[in-house]
């Protein structure tokens, strides 16, 4: 079973940044997609970032130009990157891999305070 852990969430200002990692356990990682999601309190889970496994990246237009999301498959790790956060961007981030398996991690805490 791959294992998906996520870290870097905390408590910041807006106007500040994070970094999010996403460790895999499993030999998969490098031909599979890598994803984030965030789920805000009261709202559904969105897609936040997505790193295919060939590299290419889209994000949701909420957060582009201000997320960057890249991998590193010799660490089988994925992450994101926030800059310029937002209160709006408060939330539990998770992160998500596919179309082999299709594993979630636990989620990290994201605040955003004004």
């Amino acid at each position: 079973q791959v294992q998906l852990v996520e870290s870097g969430g905390g408590l910041v200002q807006a106007g500040g940044s994070l970094r999010l990692s996403c460790a895999a356990s499993g030999s998969i990682f490098s031909i599979n997609n890598m994803g984030w999601y965030r789920q805000a309190p009261g709202k559904q889970r969105e897609l936040v970032a997505v790193i295919t496994s060939g590299g290419n990246t889209n994000y949701a237009d909420s957060v582009k130009a201000r997320f960057t999301i890249s991998r590193d498959n010799a660490k089988n790790t994925v992450y994101l990157q926030m800059n310029s956060l937002k209160v709006e961007d408060t939330g539990v981030y998770y992160c998500h891999t596919w179309p082999y398996g299709g594993y979630w991690g636990q989620g990290t805490q994201v605040t955003v305070s004004s």
